[in-house]
């Protein structure tokens, strides 16, 4: 299902003396490509020559940079003068494929724009201790397939804190952390992304206080097969998730690709997943999707581990405020399940379960009571019987109509060192 579920702006002319406004950026000065060229020196040298307890401070200005930046020593600070006042641009990137890519432990970068990069914008590799905070990564000319994949893409990591940061326009996710273990991600706002933020085979996980806007889906908590390890215990709470209607931009055949436009909240095979206290509102698909691996379309027994779990389970909706959404689901099929279900003037229902569920595991047509779906606050369910291409449809929400118990808070060293 999640398959299934799957500006110009133009310029008026003031007068006839006057140029259009799309008229392209004036090229730099000799002056300013060499003050960049030297500060670019300058700032690798810097990375190249840091050592634990090295604080890198960049200060206030617009640089442009021709190639990407590496770090690799532990213990680092890079930090700028603020989001708005020191700004990274790689628009020219010739070299490099991240803009800012660090393969190190106990680092902290703060205070900086990251703009235009080739590939993903800052990518943390395999280190503990990494706080991520006020930093923005973006790319200026909108939503397109050939932006970076990720903004801020903290891998195989441990303890991670991502904190009052933007992410803009990334062809796969605008905040994006996966399979690590240990992570916070708060007080962030994600737009105009494919994915707004996305937790991925990640273990043990609070994603609050974030604004998801006009993404194709604003916050995906996801579990996908062939990685080092499998995701479980994330909490999404407290956030606005809010119009996330914007058409996929994605490449094809990333996991992505499948989320359909109007997605608020997205759990596709992951387990001991708790959606409570948020703004869910005007998502057109369905404020929150809930599915399995076999409706991304790429589902194949062969190639994906045998210990792979594609179902969703253990999965906790409570607490929330929806408002709107579920009015114009991307794609026919769901269109035409809207139309047959509710009518044409009618909106899916606030939750939509693609319906595959463990066979295997089923005991008088439950799932065990720790692994069920349970859905609270009256909040309307649709079973979309996906399995046997949405024939036998079911609004019955009383199956869902369960407990669980709540998972702990997420605890992480940045987070203790503040209390």
């Amino acid at each position: 299902m999640v398959k299934a579920l799957r500006a110009l702006a133009i310029c008026g002319a003031v007068s006839a003396a006057l140029v259009a406004c799309s008229k392209s950026e004036a090229p730099p000065s000799a002056d300013k490509v060499s003050a960049d060229a030297a500060f670019q020196k300058k700032l690798q040298e810097q990375l190249l020559d840091a050592k634990p307890g090295s604080v890198i401070d960049i200060p206030a200005g617009s640089y442009h940079l021709t190639s990407g930046l590496t770090l690799r020593a532990n213990g680092v600070t890079i930090r700028g003068a603020g989001m708005d006042k020191t700004i990274l641009s790689f628009k020219d990137q010739v070299a490099g494929p991240e803009g800012m890519l660090v393969y190190a432990s106990n680092f902290t970068i703060e205070g900086l724009t990251i703009e235009d990069s080739k590939g993903d914008g800052l990518k943390i590799n395999d280190g503990d201790n990494i706080t991520i905070r006020k930093v923005k990564v973006q790319w200026t000319g909108g939503s397109k397939v050939t932006n970076g994949a990720y903004g801020i893409y903290p891998v195989k990591t441990r303890n991670v804190l991502i904190e009052d940061c933007v992410a803009i326009a990334a062809s796969d996710a605008g905040i994006y952390v996966g399979q690590s273990n240990g992570v916070v991600v708060r007080r962030s706002r994600a737009e105009q992304n494919v994915a707004g933020i996305e937790i991925e085979n990640t273990v043990n996980a609070d994603v609050y206080d974030n604004v998801a806007t006009n993404n194709t889906g604003g916050i995906l908590v996801f579990n996908m097969p062939n990685l080092s390890q499998p995701g479980h215990s994330t909490r999404v709470f407290k956030n606005k998730v809010d119009k996330n209607n914007l058409g996929n931009f994605a490449a094809r055949g990333t996991a992505v690709a499948s989320v359909p436009a109007g997605s608020g909240i997205v759990i596709n095979s992951n387990s001991k997943v708790e959606i409570f206290d948020n703004d869910v509102t005007d998502n057109q698909t369905a404020n929150v999707i809930i599915s399995s691996y076999h409706s991304t379309g790429y589902f194949t027994e062969k190639g994906v581990a045998s210990n792979y779990d594609p179902y969703p389970k253990a999965i906790y909706v409570y607490g929330n405020r929806f408002k709107g959404g579920g009015d114009s689901p991307d794609g026919l099929d769901l269109k035409a399940l809207k139309i047959a279900m509710y009518g044409l003037s009618g909106h899916l229902p606030d939750v939509l379960w693609d319906g595959y569920v463990d066979t295997k595991l089923l005991v008088k047509g439950q799932l065990p009571a720790e692994q069920r779906i349970c859905i609270q606050n009256d909040a309307e369910v649709l079973n979309a019987d996906g399995p046997n291409k949405y024939k036998n449809p079911s609004k019955d929400s009383a199956p869902f109509r369960c407990e669980l118990a709540k998972l702990p808070a997420v605890s992480i060293t940045q987070l203790a060192a503040q209390s």
